[in-house]
């Protein structure tokens, strides 16, 4: 899915939970969907990827709290627009919620950006740093590919991806990480940061 498909989706599901009367739900999106929506990159994803759900304290200040399992009016939305559009179950998927176990990068709730899809969904997208921070956790953990695209695409600056490099330590602080980490940030270009974090 394309930033337009992912956008019709989440109108999609907002209807089936206005239609179906469900509680109000709010999102954070991480990952392609983010990328795309928010206009940083341009390329298909296979899905959206939900980080974490979102209440807001009385502040109206977006408090993030794990999206395993999701709620199951949510969940029941989700698979009917699956079986309307011709998706896969888990098109919504929550499998990145369990970064929150460690913590997302500090101050990220002010960095979110917040659209409403109808009355009862609200989707924050993570903003750019702490898409950066994931991006780079990513292409370490699980090799280059789209991931060092998408770093590129997001254009970092050194001190960007020293303070992404340093939060991704808090994640994995394994010498085998750390030796992944360090070549990352090289086929980056960024070798005088892979020397400061090691």
């Amino acid at each position: 899915m394309d930033a337009a498909t992912t956008e019709r989706l989440l109108a999609a599901l907002a209807d089936q939970l206005d239609l179906a009367g469900a509680n109000r739900a709010h999102l954070v999106v991480c990952g392609g969907a983010a990328l795309n929506v928010l206009g940083f990159v341009d390329r298909p994803t296979l899905d959206v990827d939900i980080v974490a759900l979102a209440t807001l304290d009385a502040g109206g200040r977006a408090v993030l709290r794990s999206a395993k399992p999701l709620p199951p009016d949510l969940w029941e939305a989700a698979q009917r627009v699956a079986a309307d559009f011709g998706l896969p179950g888990g098109w919504l998927n929550s499998g990145p919620t369990d970064l929150l176990r460690f913590g997302l990068p500090a101050g990220c709730e002010d960095r979110i950006v917040t659209r409403r899809y109808g009355d009862r969904l609200a989707v924050s997208f993570l903003g750019r740093f702490d898409l950066l921070c994931l991006k780079l956790y990513a292409y370490v953990d699980s090799g280059p590919g789209k991931h060092a695209d998408d770093l590129q695409s997001l254009a970092p600056t050194g001190p960007e991806l020293e303070a992404a490099a340093r939060w991704c330590r808090t994640h994995d602080p394994s010498e085998g990480f750390l030796v992944g980490l360090g070549a990352a940030l090289r086929s980056l270009g960024a070798e005088s940061v892979a020397r400061r974090v090691s």
